[in-house]
Formats: structure tokens, C-alpha cells, sequence
């Protein structure tokens, strides 16, 4: 381990928050990852009496649903979706983002005003809705959640780095980098994008986090992939006996708002890592 990254990881680990955040999200990607193993059924397995509550049976120590399916199971396997989701949208949209951002900051003129009006149009239009509709035109499917998700976030991110872009591109190494006859893509890719990147990377994981609450929020508008065990699913499937077994829709729930704090805290603690003077 080099000395920059020995210092960047005391910076990282000096915020409790975010240090224990990173160890709650690798544990959980490594036990969603292992679920096969860790079960002998499916999510979707009608194993046990419907409606033991958390506690009753400890074969299914957070209890069963209306239909006897393990929530454990439902949980862990819902992890596996929400992680996959969170992690890629917020990469799709971060990337769109970089790309317009960094072009409509650095070449201006038409080409600035053209994406930066493409910017305007995608903030118009709420996000929430627009993946709706994107999701009722297309199949359901995990895929088509990640690009509708990602699709939709990224004006956010390009805003940020043109701002940045337009920063930078006054600097004086930029200039000498132009005097010294360097091709646009060069001075983009190895000077700019260097000195831009890094509230994009803490953006994206808020990106991360709201990705994951979108998700959920179309599987409990029984949107999302019918095919996969999600949180937001099994929040819907327990709100019709709320009154009776609020457990069934109380514990996914809780998962995504520990899942994203998480997220939060670990953006707070890359922060504090690119930016040493900043008091988080």
C-alpha cells in the first residue's frame, strides 16, 4: 500500500460513520452474494406456516409471509437486486453525466448550449415519472430498471462537472497544454477529467442511494422485475395486512433505509478523503 492510499484510508476510516457503513455494505454484499448457498430454496419458496412472526420458528428467524415464504430469504436474494441496481444505475448515470458535462464545458459555443438545453429538458420532467413510463413501455426486467434509473439521473452530474470544466479550462496549465499543442482529447482526458472527477464520484453515490429508493418503489408499484425478490416487492405484498403483520412490509423497509444511509455515509467519507479541509 503506497503512502497516498495509506493517507486516504486514515481519512476514510477516521469517519466512524463511514468506516462502519463500509463494513454493514461489503457483509451484506457478501452474504447476498453467498445466498444460494446460504438457502436450500428460492425466495419465492412456500417453506413454512404463513405468518410466523420473527421469533416464533427458528427456522426462519424473521418470520414468514401470507404466502410462508421466508423472509430471510426474501431479504438476502432482495439484497442481490437492490445492490446490482444501486451500484450500476448510479455508474450509467455518473458516466452520461462525465461525458455531457465534460464536452459542454470544454468545447462551449453550440455544442454547450445544445447538451446543456438536453440538460434543462431531462430536469423538466419529474424522475420518478419518467422511469414510470419508461417501465410501462418496456418489459420489466432488471436491465431495463438499471437504464431507465440511469438514464434519467445524470443531468445532476453534468451540471456539476461543467461547472467544473468551465473552472478549470481558465487555468493556466490548460493554457500551456494548449500552447503546447496538444490534442483536445488529451488535454480532456489528462487534465480536466483529473481535476473534475471527484464530486462526481461522491454524486454518484447519492445516485447510488436514490437509485436503490426507486427500485423499491417500483417494485411496490408491481413495476419492477417479476422474475427477482426485491424489498420493495415484499412492501407491497405485506401492506395488504399491514394492520395484522406489519413485520412483513416493517423489516425490508428497514433494509433499505440502514442500505441507504449507508450509501450516504460512505459518500460523506469519500468526501472527506478528496477533500481533507472539509468538515463533515
Amino acid at each position: 500500500m503506497t503512502h497516498g492510499t495509506q493517507s486516504s484510508w486514515r481519512r476514510f476510516s477516521s469517519h466512524r460513520a463511514a468506516l462502519a457503513a463500509l463494513i454493514l455494505l461489503v457483509a451484506l454484499a457478501l452474504v447476498a452474494a453467498a445466498a444460494p448457498l446460504l438457502f436450500g430454496h428460492d425466495a419465492f419458496a412456500m417453506v413454512g406456516q404463513p405468518f410466523l412472526w420473527p421469533g416464533a420458528d427458528a427456522r426462519f428467524p424473521l418470520g414468514t409471509d401470507m404466502f410462508g415464504r421466508d423472509i430471510l430469504a426474501g431479504l438476502v436474494y432482495g439484497a442481490r437486486v437492490s445492490l446490482v441496481v444501486g451500484v450500476a444505475a448510479a455508474a450509467l448515470s455518473t458516466v452520461l453525466g462525465v461525458v455531457v458535462g465534460l464536452a459542454s464545458g470544454y468545447f462551449g459555443g453550440w455544442i454547450g448550449n445544445v447538451l446543456m438545453r438536453l440538460t434543462e429538458l431531462f430536469q423538466t420532467m419529474p424522475s420518478m415519472i419518467f422511469v414510470v413510463t419508461i417501465m410501462a413501455i418496456f418489459t420489466p426486467s432488471i436491465t431495463t430498471i438499471v437504464l431507465a434509473i440511469g438514464l434519467t439521473s445524470w443531468p445532476q452530474t453534468a451540471r456539476l462537472i461543467r461547472a467544473e470544466t468551465l473552472r478549470v479550462r481558465e487555468s493556466e496549465f490548460i493554457s500551456a497544454a494548449f500552447a503546447l499543442g496538444l490534442s483536445p482529447a488529451r488535454i480532456v482526458s489528462r487534465h480536466i477529467l483529473l481535476n473534475v472527477i471527484s464530486p462526481a464520484i461522491v454524486t454518484a453515490t447519492i445516485l447510488a442511494g436514490t437509485a436503490i429508493l426507486t427500485e423499491a418503489g417500483l417494485a411496490f408499484l408491481g413495476l419492477g422485475d417479476p422474475n427477482v425478490m426485491s424489498w420493495g416487492s415484499m412492501i407491497g405484498t405485506g401492506r395488504q395486512v399491514l394492520r395484522t403483520a406489519w413485520y412483513i412490509s416493517a423489516i425490508p423497509g428497514l433494509a433499505i433505509v440502514l442500505t441507504v444511509i449507508a450509501v450516504t455515509a460512505i459518500g460523506n467519507g469519500i468526501s472527506l478523503v478528496l477533500n481533507p479541509n472539509t468538515d463533515i
